[in-house]
């Protein structure tokens, strides 16, 4: 039986990286399908312009159309704001844009009730993306390896019968360097929120979905669909939640995958 769709008032998406063979396409295509929303915001990094120009390890696959032509029928019914990240940096060509009930901006001013909400992207406050684009590209293909390492790793962990492990997380959560990176970013994006009078920030960019007070600022990152598999969720009295759908690899095949769907109130 079908799961019954569960309606919110806004939904936060971002690095989907379509065309990425990374990119958990199938699994974002099968939540927007079974939750909707008023407004969808799509928080840069949803096409993988770098991936597909490197060609390595890029294949436009059915999925990856499947999910725009998803986006384009709940678009009847829902207003889009797609936020351009680094990776899909083309854009950059034709924002500002509106067609149908989609707009594709820079960044945008969220309102809800009588709270305002700065959403970005946030590579604009990486030094690497923003300043030294092609380090940030190197550092993408290590990226890369790391995802294709955590693969094989997860495969021998599955047939010893223990769950499956990020090595990219634990990498991000224990390296020194990278918790002082994530702090900074998370301080200077908040600081921006402030000047410009929004009580909340929303973003994306750091794979790494949270929420949490920042001084007097809600800090809101909705993560990424190539490990953490989360979204944000805005419920009609104002509340966020991280959404986060735990991918659990079965026992009888690998290619395969259980789905189990929790909500985190952080």
């Amino acid at each position: 039986m079908p799961k019954k769709q569960q309606h919110y008032k806004t939904i936060v998406l971002s690095d989907i990286h379509l065309g990425s063979k990374w990119s958990k396409t199938k699994e974002v295509t099968r939540f927007l399908k079974q939750h909707s929303c008023d407004t969808l915001i799509l928080c840069g990094d949803i096409v993988d312009g770098w991936s597909l120009m490197r060609g390595k390890n890029s294949k436009w696959r059915r999925c990856h159309t499947n999910f725009i032509k998803v986006l384009l029928d709940i678009s009847h019914d829902t207003k889009i704001i797609y936020v351009r990240g680094n990776h899909d940096d083309f854009l950059d060509r034709v924002i500002p844009l509106t067609f149908s009930n989609i707009s594709v901006v820079k960044d945008y001013i969220y309102t809800s009730g009588d709270k305002r909400y700065y959403v970005l992207h946030g590579d604009v406050f990486d030094k690497v993306t923003s300043s030294m684009s092609w380090l940030a590209k190197v550092g993408d293909v290590g990226y890369s390896f790391l995802l294709w390492a955590n693969k094989i790793y997860n495969r021998r962990r599955l047939k010893k019968g223990l769950p499956y492990y990020s090595i990219a997380r634990e990498i991000k959560l224990k390296v020194k360097a990278s918790v002082s990176y994530i702090s900074d970013f998370e301080k200077h994006i908040v600081d921006i929120a402030g000047k410009k009078e929004c009580q909340g920030v929303i973003c994306g960019h750091i794979h790494y979905p949270e929420k949490k007070m920042i001084g007097n600022v809600l800090y809101l990152n909705s993560g990424d669909w190539m490990e953490s598999l989360s979204a944000l969720t805005e419920d009609y009295d104002g509340n966020w939640n991280v959404y986060i759908e735990e991918k659990v690899l079965s026992t009888r095949q690998m290619e395969k995958e259980t789905i189990f769907h929790t909500e985190l109130a952080v």
